[in-house]
């Protein structure tokens, strides 16, 4: 086992998150807490605590898992899309590059990340080798990729955070690169149940915006099973999770023992970034009972409906 030296620096009155530029795990399942340093920055550099994007906070302060149903969820969109030898695959908005890791540990025939943020990209690509993988900075409802150059396309906690048109664009834009029974993934968050009044559904958006600092638009399972099938795919799995993400056993059960204690003790040495924390996490158990995390995994079929 590696020993590794942490070097913690001293939190000041700035509200800053420092000396988290990027801590990476090393390779390998036994190995997964065990953190390697990178001077790769990470995405909100520039900005303070109270100013910062939910999930550029969270990872800032050593989450490494962001997807709202956990690494569980996670692990279970990756097994139904079945992602094999022969697979050319295509990930929108990877983030840290932790379902990235997963998708390469079942070593397909190419990889290709699309990433908006550069910082971003540059941590994904650190993980990436070879001319068959490659992180590309650009958006997801207009990648430049070529039509059917994809036979998988996934993405996770990207599209709960867009306006309906831009849902629409990056499942159509899916559509196009995917070929013919190609599969896509999606793992985001929903409300519940179906018959949820709007004026409900307002309130959670609105709250969620104020506590994550993003505008974020879940729909219920309908809706996005709606949205599926209106551009061209096929629904073949529904998982459904609560939204546990900030709980303290899911945050053990996802980050390990190790970054569990790491994510606590930068909690503790930032007291705004505390503060937002515990925000996100008390509207979360405010709307337990109206909020889930779920997975889909679509096939294509030959036309999108007119």
């Amino acid at each position: 086992m590696q020993l590794i030296t942490v070097k913690i620096e001293k939190p000041d009155d700035t509200n800053f998150i420092r000396g988290q530029t990027l801590w990476r795990h090393d390779d390998g399942d036994e190995g997964r807490d065990l953190m390697t340093r990178s001077q790769t920055p990470m995405p909100g550099d520039e900005l303070k605590a109270e100013k910062m994007p939910g999930h550029w906070l969270l990872a800032r302060l050593g989450k490494r898992v962001l997807r709202p149903g956990g690494r569980q969820m996670t692990v279970q969109m990756i097994e139904a899309l079945n992602i094999g030898a022969s697979d050319a695959v295509i990930e929108f908005a990877p983030g840290l590059g932790e379902t990235a890791r997963l998708a390469l540990g079942r070593e397909p025939a190419s990889y290709t990340a699309v990433e908006r943020d550069k910082d971003a990209a540059a941590m994904v690509q650190e993980i990436l080798s070879g001319s068959a993988q490659r992180c590309v900075v650009g958006v997801a409802e207009e990648t430049g990729l070529p039509d059917a150059s994809a036979t998988v396309v996934y993405g996770e906690a990207m599209l709960s955070m867009q306006t309906p048109q831009q849902k629409s664009r990056i499942v159509r834009e899916a559509h196009r690169l995917l070929r013919p029974g190609g599969r896509y993934g999606i793992h985001e968050l929903c409300l519940i149940p179906d018959d949820l009044a709007d004026s409900a559904k307002l309130e959670i958006q609105n709250d969620l915006a104020n506590a994550i600092h993003h505008g974020t638009r879940p729909l219920t399972i309908a809706e996005w099973q709606g949205l599926l099938v209106a551009e061209g795919f096929l629904v073949q799995t529904n998982a459904q999770a609560p939204m546990h993400l900030l709980e303290p056993w899911r945050i053990i059960q996802d980050e390990g023992m190790f970054g569990a204690l790491r994510f606590a003790f930068n909690l503790l040495c930032n007291r705004e970034a505390r503060r937002r924390v515990l925000a996100m996490r008390q509207v979360f158990r405010k709307y337990r009972d109206n909020m889930a995390a779920f997975v889909f995994v679509g096939q294509k079929k030959e036309k999108v409906p007119q």
